[in-house]
């Protein structure tokens, strides 16, 4: 599936910030509370120290108690790592009692709460922010300009709804260490490249009649990798398109960086942007599964949502002889969430035929990992880039 990259952090919501209480030094005190994946504070909050040992930081973090670091930060990094090795022995020691497989749609169903309970357990760990976002422990990072990056244009928003000015926040650690890492990417090298090359290779549509270039739309770019490989491959101009500024700011960094701005045109949308393309790409989330926060909007696509939407506006929006290009991963059909039937339907359906379809297999860890929960489906999945073009009509 597509990794989970920093261009998909979605943007925080312009609406007030819940507040997060805890009592320090005999006085009740208060800061605003930041979560991407929108969970509410924890009720019950701590201080917490380098005397503060794994077990016991493990045990009350289970609990849902909020530990609101005090110690050196650096330390606090080490804590967070033990914690999350004593979460991840718990499934280890569960399958090598597991008397016999069990069904694979229920693997990941026990495979996602898992992850949303490990998320959970993790995120109690927490740090308290400046109004300038910084951090007043030993050893502690500069983390202002990637945690301004990611909040400053909404706090600015939400200070018109209520008093922001000159106020703390609370972050967990686990959430502040993914901003950080989004600030320090820059041109995008994904985890899963098969796509890639499937990009690369697939054979292009002409030019429409009386066009000496190809003018493509990228649908949902992300970090506008899509758009590069396209040029790369002569394409003359690409419209990408995406619903997420943060996206949308991610894929202008890359695209800058590579020289391309010129080339290339960004648009906040919804899908598909106006007019019309000889080649539209589009490679959507790759399961139709509910996200369990923003960040996993790069890998579950609700009800196929965004799926739906491009096969439904793809015909109208090409050009006499142009193509659409869908990449999609056989991962839904092996796990019981799609079948192969409903995908070849759904192109009937929206006037579309197969031109062609060109498989890859993935190259990634865990596709080679026996010990990874979704073995049994990664190793028989397939990415496929499926060429569609207008059903002809007689």
């Amino acid at each position: 599936m597509p990794p989970t990259t920093p261009d998909k952090l979605a943007p925080t919501a312009h609406s007030p910030l819940p507040r997060i209480h805890w009592t320090e030094s005999g006085q009740a005190s208060s800061a605003l509370w930041r979560s991407e994946r929108g969970s509410a504070p924890p009720k019950n909050v701590v201080l917490a120290d380098d005397t503060l040992t794994a077990d016991s930081a493990y045990r009350l973090a289970c609990a849902g108690t909020g530990i609101l670091w005090r110690g050196d930060f650096q330390n606090a990094r080490q804590l967070l790592q033990a914690m999350a090795r004593r979460i991840d022995q718990v499934p280890k020691r569960k399958r090598a009692k597991a008397a016999q497989p069990i069904p694979i749609t229920e693997a990941f169903n026990l495979h996602r709460q898992a992850q949303s309970q490990r998320a959970r357990t993790l995120g109690m760990l927490l740090i308290e922010l400046d109004a300038r976002y910084h951090i007043d422990l030993r050893r502690a990072p500069d983390v202002s300009l990637a945690c301004s990056q990611a909040w400053q244009a909404a706090d600015a928003a939400m200070q018109e709804q209520q008093d922001t000015a000159g106020s703390n926040s609370v972050v967990s650690l686990r959430e502040l260490q993914g901003v950080t890492s989004a600030a320090e990417w820059r041109v995008y090298s994904p985890v899963r490249g098969e796509y890639l090359g499937l990009v690369a290779s697939a054979h292009l549509p002409k030019p429409a009649k009386g066009q000496t270039a190809i003018t493509a739309f990228d649908i949902g770019t992300g970090t506008g990798v899509l758009a590069a490989v396209l040029l790369q491959r002569g394409v003359g101009h690409v419209v990408a398109t995406d619903s997420e500024p943060r996206a949308l700011a991610c894929a202008q960094d890359n695209i800058s960086q590579l020289g391309l701005t010129s080339h290339i045109t960004l648009l906040q949308t919804n899908l598909f942007p106006p007019g019309l393309a000889s080649l539209i790409v589009c490679n959507p989330p790759w399961l139709p599964a509910r996200p369990g926060s923003p960040l996993e909007r790069a890998v579950y696509d609700e009800g196929g949502q965004m799926l739906q939407g491009f096969l439904a506006s793809l015909a109208a929006h090409l050009l006499p002889g142009g193509e659409g290009w869908l990449i999609l991963s056989n991962l839904a059909e092996l796990l019981g969430l799609r079948s192969r039937a409903e995908l070849l339907q759904a192109f009937e359906q929206n006037g579309l035929r197969v031109i062609s379809r060109i498989d890859a297999k993935p190259q990634h860890p865990k596709a080679q990992d026996s010990t990874d929960a979704l073995h049994q489906a990664r190793a028989q999945e397939v990415t496929s880039l499926w060429r569609l073009a207008v059903q002809k009509t007689a």
